[in-house]
């Protein structure tokens, strides 16, 4: 079966919509594996280019023309993609990238009344969202992790979904498929992030021996003191904002708190052993702290060990 002759790849997840093209590609080639292709921003494009890239082969040859952001296209070159669609030649697919939103929808829905093939690739935003990302992108790839060891690696990595995909490939060819949280901190070692909230659990579980010794091992290899004040607070803030939310159904409470569920669930059985003075407290203790780091203490290494003692006494007061 011959490949549909126009695509409309819609979204703006750059990562998700290059492998869209790139899926296309794949197929087009699977069936012509000398099938040429010319790629044209939108912005650089011209109505009379554009004709000539979509022209019929004098040899009846395959070719794969793609049009990036479409979004961005003036009013001449949106007509005339429209209606270059609408008559592609034998052997000619066209791909034609839009971000979405209402900049240039008329395109996108010419192109739709055409019969354009859809891939939708939304951003991926919240950090629910990137945790699901994650699971499939290790079972596309033929591997398991659980939930909990996937938010590990959001936490870990951070927001962009290149990073994600490139540690996710990384870790599925170090362990053999299976990926597990201590795989995942192995491989991350190196990141200051890592160590930050590794402290920052520690603390505010009341495990002052564990927080302390956390923090030598991160100060030995060099992790900022700024960052790792940063995770502390952070680590406040997230139970103090979960505890505010009250005692819901983590999966509920996860979108409207913009967290993994995971994450609100630690932080819902964390909380519990703090009491809103002892919160209080620990807030207080890692604003002294920030400004600590930043300058206006002479160590800012005793400065962390002393607000690592502090926390973890705020907890304990009822």
């Amino acid at each position: 079966m011959a490949p549909a002759p126009v695509r409309l790849v819609l979204g703006e997840e750059e990562l998700l919509v290059e492998r869209a093209v790139q899926a296309v590609a794949d197929e087009v080639r699977a069936g012509e594996p000398g099938a040429e292709l010319r790629r044209h921003r939108a912005t650089d494009l011209t109505p009379a280019a554009l004709a000539d890239a979509l022209s019929p082969s004098l040899f009846a040859e395959a070719r794969l023309v793609v049009v990036t952001s479409a979004h961005e296209a003036g009013k001449d070159l949106a007509t005339a993609v429209a209606e270059q669609a609408a008559d592609v030649a034998e052997g000619v697919t066209l791909v034609v990238t839009h971000a979405g939103g209402a900049r240039n929808k008329a395109l996108v829905e010419a192109l739709r009344s055409v019969g354009a093939d859809v891939v939708t690739c939304p951003q991926v935003r919240w950090p629910n969202e990137r945790v699901a990302w994650v699971r499939a992108e290790v079972k596309r790839l033929g591997a398991t992790l659980s939930a909990g060891t996937a938010e590990v690696l959001v936490d870990a990595v951070g927001s962009d979904l290149r990073e994600l995909a490139a540690s996710v490939g990384q870790l599925v060819a170090d362990t053999g498929g299976r990926i597990d949280d201590a795989a995942v901190r192995r491989y991350h070692r190196g990141r200051a992030e890592v160590y930050g909230w590794d402290i920052s659990d520690l603390a505010v579980a009341g495990d002052r021996a564990g927080a302390l010794e956390a923090l030598r091992w991160a100060e030995s290899l060099g992790v900022p003191a700024v960052v790792i004040a940063d995770a502390l607070a952070s680590g406040l803030r997230t139970l103090a904002r979960v505890g505010a939310a009250g005692r819901g159904d983590p999966n509920r409470l996860a979108g409207a708190l913009g967290m993994p569920p995971g994450k609100v669930r630690r932080a819902q059985q964390q909380v519990r052993g703090w009491s809103p003075e002892g919160l209080a407290v620990a807030f207080a203790t890692v604003a002294t702290l920030n400004a600590e780091v930043k300058g206006a203490a002479a160590d800012a290494g005793y400065a962390l060990e002393r607000a690592l003692s502090g926390i973890c006494a705020a907890r304990e007061r009822r």
